[in-house]
């Protein structure tokens, strides 16, 4: 069983406290390795950076730095890149990005498959390539034919495994996952896990992202009120029976979106183990 678990770049020294903490609480089940989030335009680029050479340095776990190429130019990302090697880091997980207000000049790269394409031209095998899938399709695709060409297209240009959107409908994911392969897609697809611990902040994040809330979870969760206990436990509940119908099927690697916390991710892959 792989297990592996995102991380967002702390800004302030209480959040890099947390975060130490959390990682020494997550390292015991000795997950594959902690990636960390680059944020729209490579906002969060030295956060990003410090947090992924801290892991590195003093971490047992591998880290896999994310990497966005909106807004991005090739000396720079070879720079970076270059940082990363020297580190030992062999793994990254490429996205396009989301273009932030304003910007006009999104760089030299448009899409996530000529950033993979470029990262296998300039280190050719030494990074393994992540990148994102959406089950439920790109909130920014026209269809979903047009979805799964991009997808296509980033596997054809050396994508070594991919990683998903989070979903709560196991259907979604395996009709993917189908669909791809007819198109002969071979690369691991691991399915990204949500746990569900705040209804305002799940529904906000859906709503940007395009994952779909089911209604019976959406309706339940909000009967709970203030009640966080119940909704938490409502939350484990749902997410563990989804990593048991992932599994039970044959899947053998599990993405934790853990928002920098470690208890609700480590009772899931507790379950897992």
């Amino acid at each position: 069983m792989k297990l592996s678990f995102e991380f967002f770049p702390p800004r302030t020294q209480e959040g890099k406290k947390n975060l130490a903490q959390v990682r020494k609480e997550l390292s015991v089940i000795n997950p594959e390795y902690f990636s960390t989030t680059f944020g729209a335009g490579g906002s969060t680029q030295d956060a990003t950076l410090e947090t992924v050479l801290d892991i590195q340095k003093n971490d047992d776990i591998p880290a896999a730095p994310h990497l966005s190429c909106i807004g991005s130019e090739k000396e720079k990302i070879i720079q970076l890149l270059n940082q990363y090697k020297s580190a030992g880091i062999n793994r990254i997980i490429t996205l396009r990005g989301d273009i932030p207000s304003g910007v006009r000049d999104i760089g030299d790269f448009h899409y996530a498959n000529e950033l993979v394409e470029f990262i296998k031209s300039e280190y050719n095998d030494h990074f393994h390539i992540e990148v994102a899938a959406y089950p439920e399709m790109h909130p920014q695709s026209k269809n979903i034919q047009q979805d799964i060409k991009h997808f296509v297209n980033k596997v054809n240009a050396g994508a070594d495994g991919a990683i998903t959107q989070y979903f709560y409908n196991a259907d979604a994911y395996f009709k993917f996952v189908d669909d791809v392969q007819k198109h002969g897609v071979e690369i691991p697809i691991t399915p990204g896990i949500m746990p569900i611990t705040n209804y305002t902040q799940l529904l906000r994040f859906s709503n940007m992202c395009g994952a779909e809330v089911p209604r019976w979870i959406e309706t339940r969760l909000r009967s709970f009120d203030d009640d966080m206990e119940s909704l938490r436990a409502f939350g484990l509940d749902v997410v563990n029976s989804l990593c048991d119908q992932l599994k039970s099927q044959g899947v053998d690697s599990f993405h934790f979106y853990s928002m920098n916390k470690a208890n609700p991710s480590l009772q899931l892959a507790k379950n897992l183990k």
